[in-house]
């Protein structure tokens, strides 16, 4: 005879209740032990730091290479990049409480320190290497006589570097030519104000010239600044004085950040390229690989350590206009003690086997 299997006043088998509290239990462990550790990272509060940069050029890879890849994040910091179209504003922004690290022309850190603001450059993304592209009509530099030059700003990077490359072509500032602050940071769109004719001449980068010549643009190439001894500082990281001093582990975790950037942008070409694709809203190869030589693998150091001889250039520049200036050395207006300490430490050894 086969006897009835008698149901429970709940209506649900005894052996069924029995594998479902096993099958919750397992759930339970799967889903809240075993990714705990991942959960406890999650929860783990991210500093974080607004980075401001003062153009859209391709000596940014570095932090777009960080902010796109979480290397901020690896590092500990919620990294939030911010375009703030001039090194001058960009300062303001930092001393306002906006930005907590400015990207800019190291010229516009030093005015700002030389009036007393608590400024301090601790870190570089190298010089721009700038050429002086003139009308195609121009084939000379005497040609530039009594014509127009366009700069970014006063007192900006390209303002210094011509003050300091055409005297050493025979040209003064002011007498042979005229020097137009453009309010234009990005070099292609002043070289797209010469294409109209609204300037004669501007500083301008390789890559700028072989967009040039992509489109069919004829132009002239008068000299190229770093080769005449212009050492320009181009693309400087600076914080204030205050954060330096509250916040050395964080900002010592933005340098780790860029550092890596620099590192994988060198050593991954195409993520690189993928960042220029999106940034830059470039698709050309040609041009695409002309960055890719010209600054990951050229002007963007390694080691983000500032060239000193670039800032005393400005402080001489700057002197001319804040006498007090004058005698003031690169060195008091940095500070290494961070990039030191990464160097100390092994960090970049690390990262490139050397």
């Amino acid at each position: 005879m086969i006897s009835k299997v008698q149901k429970p006043k709940s209506g649900v088998n005894p052996s069924v209740r029995l594998s479902t509290k096993l099958a919750f239990l397992w759930l339970s462990f799967f889903f809240v032990v075993i990714p705990g550790r991942n959960c406890e990272a999650q929860d783990k509060k991210l500093d974080s730091f607004t980075i401001s940069f003062a153009s859209v050029s391709a000596t940014r890879a570095p932090l777009w290479i960080a902010k796109d890849l979480g290397l901020f994040e690896k590092y500990g910091l919620e990294g939030n990049l911010v375009y703030i179209a001039s090194g001058v504003t960009s300062v303001n922004a930092l001393l306002g409480g906006s930005v907590d690290i400015i990207a800019a022309s190291g010229s516009s850190a030093v005015g700002a320190a030389a009036r007393g603001a608590p400024i301090v450059i601790i870190a570089s993304l190298g010089h721009i290497a700038y050429k002086l592209i003139a009308h195609p009509s121009i084939t000379s530099v005497q040609g530039l006589k009594g014509k127009i030059i366009g700069s970014s700003r006063i007192g900006a990077g390209t303002d210094f570097a011509l003050q300091r490359l055409l005297p050493k072509l025979g040209l003064t500032p002011g007498k042979d030519v005229t020097l137009l602050p453009t309010g234009v940071s990005e070099s292609d769109r002043r070289l797209l104000m010469l294409m109209q004719g609204r300037i004669d001449a501007t500083l301008g980068t390789e890559d700028n010239l072989l967009q040039l010549a992509t489109k069919g643009m004829k132009f002239s190439v008068l000299a190229d600044v770093y080769e005449a001894g212009v050492y320009t500082t181009g693309s400087d990281i600076a914080t204030s004085r205050q954060l330096l001093k509250q916040k050395p582990r964080q900002l010592k975790a933005f340098l780790m950040a860029i550092t890596e950037g620099t590192y994988i942008g060198r050593t991954q070409k195409e993520q690189a390229l993928r960042v220029y694709r999106k940034y830059l809203k470039i698709e050309d190869p040609k041009m695409l690989d002309s960055m890719y030589k010209n600054y990951l693998l050229g002007s963007i150091p390694a080691r983000p350590f500032p060239k000193e001889e670039a800032i005393q250039n400005d402080i001489e520049d700057l002197s001319q206009t804040y006498a007090h200036l004058k005698g003031r050395k690169a060195g008091e207006f940095l500070d290494i003690s961070l990039l030191k300490s990464l160097e100390d430490e092994g960090f970049f050894k690390k990262l490139y086997g050397k």
